[in-house]
């Protein structure tokens, strides 16, 4: 096996992204949105063990944000995965498991993490 999701798996995920219709699309023709939505889906087409998210939910909506954090949550619970997402969404917090701040170039364990 290649080691990607299954087609079963990567249909499920297109689907909970809302882009299915969007694969025979080109990159200029999506929205910000859209195209942040698909690169998540390439980033987990390869199922990979960790996954690093840069700002994933900036150009998305809240409930398509809740989408991408259950979803991070999922793999991480359910999969195994370690997701580390670097992000000034304050929407995603509820998702994770730790939030670490950085101020001043100090990295800290959040007093308002969720396991706090």
């Amino acid at each position: 096996k290649n080691g990607n999701v299954s087609s079963e798996a990567f249909d499920e995920l297109l689907e909970k992204l809302a882009i299915k219709k969007l694969l025979k699309q080109y990159p200029s023709e999506l929205s910000g949105g859209q195209n942040q939505r698909v690169a998540i889906a390439r980033a987990l087409y390869t199922n990979p063990e960790i996954i690093l998210a840069d700002e994933p939910t900036a150009a998305l909506d809240s409930n398509l944000v809740k989408t991408v954090g259950q979803l991070f949550q999922d793999l991480a619970k359910k999969k195994g995965k370690a997701v580390i997402a670097v992000t000034h969404d304050l929407r995603l917090r509820e998702y994770a498991d730790n939030v670490y701040e950085l101020t001043d170039g100090k990295l800290t364990l959040s007093k308002n993490s969720p396991d706090q």
